[in-house]
């Protein structure tokens, strides 16, 4: 297990962009493009946070999260952690960092979809207080599953 104890979320930045690519090829079956990451930097809607790690003294990103303020609710459109960093909480950091921002924006709820068979993912968004409550059929075009669609309150 490597040492995470410097961690330190941060704004994302395009010069993040090489890193972030490659963890999301690592992450996901069908993974965001560059201009995607792009659009979401541009986007007054959207932050978009990394998760630096320390490493002997050399500063590496370990994850990301990318959330949108939509009314009165918060909505996770990525989150993604580095391989040899998974499983040391840095994804829980990053879902607590988003729910304070959220907070602080008089924000009441967050909503997310994963997929059905994501079950790391669901077990760490019910640790972070989310609950199923619907399913979108067949929401993912790549592979046909259905999205379990679960919400959050932010208590105030």
């Amino acid at each position: 297990m490597k040492n995470t104890s410097e961690v330190t979320i941060d704004l994302m930045i395009n010069a993040d962009l090489p890193e972030i690519m490659a963890i999301e090829r690592e992450s996901f079956p069908s993974p965001w493009t560059v201009g995607m990451f792009t659009g979401e930097l541009n986007s007054s809607h959207s932050v978009c946070l990394v998760a630096r790690i320390n490493v002997k003294g050399k500063s590496v990103i370990g994850a990301y999260i990318i959330f949108w303020f939509v009314a009165d609710e918060v909505h996770l459109h990525n989150l993604a952690v580095k391989k040899e960093y998974k499983k040391q909480g840095i994804a829980f950091q990053l879902m607590e960092v988003m729910r304070e921002i959220a907070g602080k924006n008089e924000i009441t709820a967050q909503t997310l979809e994963v997929r059905k068979s994501n079950i790391e993912a669901i077990k760490l968004y019910q640790k972070c207080g989310f609950v199923v409550k619907g399913i979108r059929p067949l929401y993912y075009t790549d592979t046909h599953e259905d999205a379990l669609i679960m919400w959050a309150d932010i208590k105030q």
